[in-house]
């Protein structure tokens, strides 16, 4: 199993770096870092400096072989200098030629501490990707050294989670590590509008799909579930209790095409307020994030 770094010697490149690493000593995957550059055969009216290609090509290599140098000892990582027309054709030709199963980057810049702005790559990845793709928020590189301690899934209140649901199961067996099955509840009303019965509906209907989730899954996984409510998706989020160190999985829009990426509605506001690293997972996708190496 492979796991793949978008990498750039940035904050965000670092953010990104540390997740992986996180992630990978977690399910055992191999490290992939890469580094993309504009393509040599782009058209250009004015050609290119070959002086200037050379010192790109060498400060580059430079970036890759100091990211390696922060990978830990015994883990095992490779980097790659890809040539594409953008970062994010280039890191899905790496999914697609290394085999990848995920797929990491960093925030943008700008980002509030822990939490995401979305760069013009992860949005691009983000309703494109076959694979899951993990987004460090902003200061997730203080956290490299930190093992993950909790995997929750943002189940919904529908039905269809089901390679949403294996991936959060693969990640907590492969970690060892608890798992925590979520769903948020929210009307997005106009402010002042008051809807305690269908509030409540809602949350009956939430803890239905939680109930039957937790019914179904392996008797060796320690689980729980939480339903949270809000007015407003921001409000649930933050209403709920974060660890620092867990991470969370979310599925993809069902607007996305089969084993796509689609970044749905819930998600994105999700993505405004979560502190923590979030994996968003291709509907119907055979993921294998969590199996054993």
């Amino acid at each position: 199993m492979r796991h793949i770094v978008g990498y750039t010697d940035t904050p965000a490149g670092h953010d990104a770096l540390a997740l992986g690493v996180r992630l990978a000593r977690t399910d055992g995957a191999r490290l992939d870092v890469v580094l993309v550059l504009a393509n040599e055969e782009r058209p250009t009216i004015v050609p290119a400096d070959p002086g200037y290609e050379k010192f790109l090509r060498e400060t580059a290599e430079g970036w890759l072989e100091a990211a390696l140098e922060r990978v830990p000892e015994g883990m095992k990582a490779t980097s790659h200098l890809v040539y594409a027309e953008s970062l994010a054709d280039g890191l899905l030709e790496a999914v697609d030629t290394l085999g990848a199963s995920l797929v990491v980057v960093g925030a943008a810049r700008g980002g509030l501490l822990g939490r995401f702005a979305l760069s013009t790559v992860a949005n691009a990845l983000l309703h494109a990707a076959p694979v899951p793709v993990a987004l460090a928020p902003s200061g997730c590189r203080d956290l490299a050294e930190t093992p993950v301690s909790r995997i929750t899934c943002a189940v919904g209140t529908r039905a269809g989670a089901d390679a949403l649901l294996a991936a959060g199961i693969r990640a907590a067996r492969a970690g060892e590590v608890p798992l925590r099955l979520l769903s948020l509840v929210a009307l997005d009303e106009p402010t002042g509008a008051d809807r305690p019965e269908a509030l409540e509906r809602a949350r009956e209907h939430a803890e239905e799909v939680l109930a039957h989730a937790v019914d179904e899954l392996p008797r060796d996984l320690t689980v729980t579930s939480e339903v949270a409510t809000g007015r407003a998706i921001d409000d649930a989020i933050t209403a709920i209790a974060w660890d620092p160190a867990e991470i969370v999985f979310v599925g993809s829009s069902r607007l996305a095409q089969p084993r796509r990426l689609f970044l749905g509605s819930t998600a994105a506001k999700m993505l405004r307020e979560l502190p923590v690293p979030l994996v968003v997972v291709p509907r119907d996708a055979p993921t294998q994030i969590g199996d054993p190496s």
